[in-house]
């Protein structure tokens, strides 16, 4: 029964989840800079995605590129908002995607903008400026802006994951695709730092990209496959800016502010309400759920 249990599609992508919330805790323990980390951690993911994916073939297109290159901007700028703010402001900030989304959505995709879409947006905005209340270092507020756009970047990834052009292609392209770009970006910084690269640090940025990224990416997309749904899905997905600073707290001591926790509270709560909500009022519509 349990190694049914495990086979779920649900228990993938719960799994997929916690083994994504683990990032924060990892990029933290490395005494890497965001650009060394990036590069070793996406050669990882790229061949790692690449290896499990490879059946579904290499082909690409003007679509999987930009969405390749969002998502190795949206990586880097993830590192960089982890490396300088705590790991709760940066999860949560990425998190605010879903508020782009739905102000986006009706441009690119010619959807009605709804009134609950507004006071989703207006919600999380107001969570998204708690974080910028009280004391806050230079490299606080640096790292909230890096986490800001890298939520953007992940919004426009999602918007993209939706074009006809992008499904003609394997689904796994603009991961694979985006990893290597960012390696290839950062390359210099991990040369100039390789006397860094210690065996804990090799373990740790192992881990980031084959693990954390990688075998996390292939058992999401499977749930996904074997019949979860996308509701279920983009709300168990929440489990992972929950998780994230609960492991840095308990490993590091690592506390975000009160203002923070609370604005990540009302981030979260809108969002997976307004989830609920749209999948109650258009149960044939498919939510736009992604995570990478």
């Amino acid at each position: 029964m349990r190694d049914g249990w495990l086979r779920s599609p649900l228990a993938m992508i719960v799994l997929a989840a916690v083994l994504f919330s683990t990032g924060g805790l990892f990029i933290k323990l490395s005494a890497l800079s965001a650009f060394e980390l990036s590069c070793g951690r996406s050669l990882f993911a790229a061949a790692t995605v690449a290896l499990l994916t490879r059946r579904q073939g290499f082909k690409t297109n003007s679509i999987t590129l930009l969405s390749a290159a969002l998502y190795a901007v949206l990586l880097l700028l993830f590192v960089v908002a982890t490396k300088l703010t705590t790991a709760a402001n940066a999860i949560f900030l990425q998190y605010t995607a879903p508020v782009y989304v739905l102000v986006l959505e009706p441009l690119l995709y010619d959807e009605r903008f709804r009134f609950t879409d507004l006071l989703v947006v207006v919600c999380c905005l107001f969570g998204m400026a708690l974080f910028f209340v009280g004391k806050l270092s230079p490299a606080d507020i640096g790292g909230n802006i890096a986490a800001l756009i890298s939520g953007l970047c992940f919004a426009l990834f999602m918007l993209l994951l939706r074009h006809p052009r992008a499904r003609a292609v394997n689904s796994a392209a603009p991961v694979i695709y985006g990893n290597l770009l960012l390696a290839a970006l950062t390359a210099p910084a991990f040369i100039a730092g390789i006397e860094k690269l210690s065996l804990r640090e090799l373990a740790i940025v192992g881990y980031l990209g084959t693990v954390q990224i990688g075998l996390a990416y292939v058992f999401f997309t499977r749930g996904i496959a074997r019949g979860a749904r996308s509701l279920d899905a983009g709300i168990i997905g929440y489990i992972e800016p929950v998780l994230n600073p609960l492991w840095v707290f308990l490993t590091l001591g690592e506390r975000p502010s009160s203002w923070a926790l609370l604005g990540g509270a009302i981030i979260i709560t809108a969002v997976i309400g307004h989830t609920i909500q749209r999948a109650r009022t258009a149960p044939c519509e498919t939510p736009t759920d992604a995570r990478i």
